[in-house]
């Protein structure tokens, strides 16, 4: 490596520091509203990340991350639906082992009072 190299790889470790703290940080409403847009197809991909001084690759990142996060919540949503079917299904079982359990309670105290024995 020879003087030359040294000052200007220092200018880009310094720049590229520079454009890491000063690049724009969005919010999750930012990147929906950016996503959606996108969506509607109005203007052009490039375009869109053009006006909002975004890389496509940041905004097709964005758009995967928001098709999964909605596959997920309607994943969710489906397992919350077959769960509360299945929660009817166990209460429904439980009132018949309930009612199982009642009439057994019941049997035992008839023959404990038929053979006289004391008891609870």
């Amino acid at each position: 490596m020879n003087d030359n190299e040294k000052p200007q790889a220092g200018a880009e470790a310094f720049v590229k520091g520079v454009k890491r703290q000063t690049r724009k940080k969005f919010t999750a409403e930012e990147k929906i509203r950016i996503v959606l847009s996108g969506m509607k197809r109005d203007i052009s991909v490039s375009e869109l990340c053009r006006r909002e001084g975004i890389p496509s690759s940041a905004y097709y990142s964005w758009t995967k991350d928001f098709m999964e996060g909605g596959k997920a919540q309607l994943q969710r949503d489906a397992r919350r639906h077959a769960d509360s079917a299945g929660v009817e299904n166990l209460k429904r079982e439980n009132a018949v082992l309930r009612d199982l359990v009642a009439d057994k309670e019941i049997t035992i105290r008839i023959f404990k009072k038929t053979l006289g024995v004391e008891g609870t």
